[in-house]
């Protein structure tokens, strides 16, 4: 009896050792993955700039003098043809009349030689005098013709001169900048005023030199407004063809349609694609594995993992687009610390 009892706890035991034998198998764990597949992709760039006119002038007065009056601020908006400053016309004015008097008598010198060319020659057609006495009343009449000429020439620049005491806007607009004020002597072709041109907005962008080969002139962008909130496509009207040599990036004007409610300087985003990448893949940020300065995906192949090298060549948010994956590669996206190299997965197909 007690021979039998001890066969039964014998039994026993080993029953129960072998389900704890099984208790402590672990299946493989279940990761998320994503199979890639071949695509061709362009990469949205995004770019910040600035609403600006497409003309902007610098007003300068063509002679030097004092200013004695300013008649705009800044932000004030003109008409082609109204007065915006003006310089003391005094002295200009003094030489205007010196040079009509100049005008005047050259004017009485002309006369002269005019008369006394019609009296001598009537002289030598009566054979009175030598035909070398006529020529010297023609040199004279010439050079009388030639001194009057250049007196009139002398008076109507000095009358420009005047005129050009007053400083008016070339085109309608708005003014900008002042750079002198009332009081303040300035020199001919000296900049006293800017003038931006308000009948065609463009807005200025800064591309850096390795995204600048993905745009074209014509080009078409979407353009916003962060104050607005307008969405308007635009268009590539220029390239600047050297780098800004601090930035070194490249300025980029987009011509814009007829917007309402923008002003100069408001910002703008600027979107548009970039270069088309033949072997673009878009992942999760969370599939990426960062070792050191590599980045490696985890890679399923026969239910086992294992880790391959890829380049990032762009992020955007929650994603990334990357290089060097093929189509038919399955990739972990989830989870991915866990995992070690050889490890046996479920995909949870």
């Amino acid at each position: 009896m007690k021979k039998e009892f001890l066969s039964a706890i014998v039994a026993a035991s080993l029953l129960l050792g072998g389900c704890n034998e099984e208790v402590t198998v672990q299946k493989p764990p279940v990761v998320k993955v994503k199979r890639i597949e071949s695509s061709n992709a362009a990469q949205e760039e995004k770019f910040s700039g600035i609403v600006r006119g497409r003309y902007e002038t610098n007003l300068a007065f063509q002679v030097g003098g004092k200013i004695i009056s300013r008649d705009v601020q800044a932000g004030s908006l003109v008409r082609a043809g109204e007065v915006l400053m003006t310089i003391d016309p005094k002295d200009i004015a003094e030489q205007s009349r010196s040079s009509d008097a100049q005008v005047v008598a050259a004017r009485a010198q002309l006369e002269l030689a005019r008369n006394n060319l019609e009296r001598y020659t009537e002289l030598f057609k009566s054979e009175a005098i030598a035909a070398v006495v006529l020529d010297q009343y023609k040199t004279q009449y010439d050079a009388a013709q030639a001194n009057y000429n250049a007196a009139l020439a002398q008076a109507q620049q000095s009358q420009n001169a005047l005129d050009y005491t007053t400083l008016t806007a070339n085109a309608d607009g708005v003014i900008s900048e002042i750079g002198a004020e009332v009081g303040q002597v300035v020199a001919a072709g000296q900049t006293v005023l800017k003038l931006v041109q308000t009948n065609e907005f463009e807005v200025a962008v800064n591309i850096p030199e390795n995204k600048i080969s993905a745009v074209q002139i014509g080009q078409r962008v979407t353009v916003d407004f962060w104050a607005t909130k307008d969405i308007v496509e635009g268009t590539v009207r220029e390239i600047s063809p050297m780098a800004d040599s601090a930035s070194r990036t490249f300025i980029v004007k987009i011509s814009l349609p007829e917007v309402r409610n923008i002003q100069l300087g408001m910002t703008a985003n600027v979107s548009m694609l970039g270069e088309i990448s033949t072997q673009a893949i878009i992942l999760p940020l969370s599939a990426i594995y960062q070792t050191g300065n590599d980045a490696q995906v985890w890679l399923v192949n026969d239910g086992k993992v294992s880790l391959k090298k890829i380049e990032v060549t762009a992020f955007d948010d929650n994603n990334v687009q990357v290089r060097g994956l093929s189509a038919g590669d399955i990739v972990v996206v989830a989870g991915i610390q866990k995992l070690r190299d050889g490890q046996e997965v479920r995909t949870g197909d």
